[in-house]
């Protein structure tokens, strides 16, 4: 019975530590990553697909340090993912319209 207890509170110290982790902290990083994601892959596209510039010159337009995040060209969309699958975005280029994000 004693070790039944044991448990529980361990169980409940872990359930509270882990309400606090996502209040006070991943809360915050995922809307930060989510705007981030959605950011880069906008400006990349417009970047490459309008603006016709090489893809390290648009990583250097960014005042923001974005290297966690990971971009992938592929033919006309622009994806940009945060690690741990906190947000991921994508853009793609329309002809007569510059880039859209596209819906989620």
């Amino acid at each position: 019975m004693r070790l039944v207890k044991i448990f529980l509170v361990a169980g409940l110290f872990l359930a509270l530590l882990a309400a606090g982790v996502w209040q006070f902290w991943l809360k915050e990083q995922r809307a930060f990553a989510q705007i981030a994601t959605a950011y880069a892959a906008k400006q990349i596209c417009s970047c490459r697909f309008v603006a016709d510039r090489p893809m390290d010159s648009c990583l250097q337009d960014f005042t923001e340090d974005i290297s966690a995040l990971t971009i992938v060209e592929t033919e006309q969309h622009i994806s940009a993912r945060a690690p741990l699958g906190l947000s991921s975005d994508q853009a793609r280029f329309e002809t007569h319209l510059g880039c859209v994000l596209e819906p989620s």
